[in-house]
């Protein structure tokens, strides 16, 4: 064994390696991008459950629209008034205090109440309902589906599907809108948790044939439009919705409905 041809070997690798990483040294601090401090301050007061709930791409990606001014410092749903507080405090601005909302699911056809016009026995996916007869066993085609694809979404575990519909969790929801995204039938909305009065139906049918497929639907009587003193109800496409902002929490609507599809 040549032990100078060794040396020789090793000499070179080592030059070679002081080299490298002489001209990576260099060229990170010359290429080094400059990250706002507030920017990793605000990422930290973020909850981190990257959820997307907020409309970017995880809390790293809020964390630099909120320090851009390209975002509220109240944008966080599932953090709400205390981190936004925080935040606030990080960016030298005061929180404006928005009310924490949850989802609802407009539809109260269960098991007993809705009618099915087939058992079905395949994929449990509510998507995937676009591919059978009728858009699904159910005979109302606006109803939930109850295969529980907005479950699947829930990173909070706050929505379940409970007798054949899909019951949220007020107190365990964070209005991220992952179950808003994932209802193929679009029954669910992200409303204030203080709203008294809404109308749990989302059936575009007329009257007679909500009747047939559902004893809870709406039937759009327009009771409690022409009841409502404060012009907050209105029957839309035959089905009545309350505007939150105008309600006043009377209570006529939900009396005057005959169906008490109003909670």
């Amino acid at each position: 064994m040549n032990v100078t041809a060794i040396i020789f070997a090793a000499v070179v690798v080592g030059g070679v390696g002081i080299l490298i990483g002489f001209f990576l040294g260099v060229s990170g601090e010359k290429f080094k991008v400059e990250v706002d401090e507030r920017e990793v301050a605000v990422t930290e007061a973020l909850p981190g459950n990257n959820c997307g709930g907020c409309g970017y791409a995880g809390c790293s990606g809020l964390a630099a629209a909120i320090v851009k001014g390209e975002a509220p410092v109240n944008q966080c749903p599932v953090g709400g008034a205390p981190v936004a507080a925080k935040i606030g405090e990080i960016m030298g601005v005061k929180a404006e205090e928005g009310e924490r909302k949850a989802a609802f699911v407009k539809c109260a056809g269960t098991c007993e109440k809705a009618n099915q016009d087939y058992e079905y026995t395949g994929v449990q996916d509510c998507a995937a309902m676009a591919f059978v007869p009728n858009g699904g066993p159910k005979s109302c085609n606006y109803g939930c589906l109850g295969f529980g694809n907005c479950v699947k979404a829930c990173p909070f575990d706050a929505i379940h599907v409970v007798d054949g519909v899909a019951v949220v969790d007020k107190d365990a929801c964070k209005a991220c809108g992952k179950c808003v995204a994932a209802c193929p039938k679009h029954l669910i909305e992200l409303l204030p948790v203080s709203a008294k009065h809404i109308v749990q139906c989302s059936s575009k049918d007329k009257g007679k044939d909500v009747m047939k497929a559902c004893s809870v639907g709406c039937i759009a009587c327009h009771l409690c439009e022409k009841n409502c003193p404060s012009d907050a109800v209105h029957v839309v496409d035959n089905v009545a919705y309350i505007d939150q902002e105008k309600c006043t929490k009377c209570g006529l609507c939900a009396e005057k409905c005959p169906k008490k599809i109003i909670l």
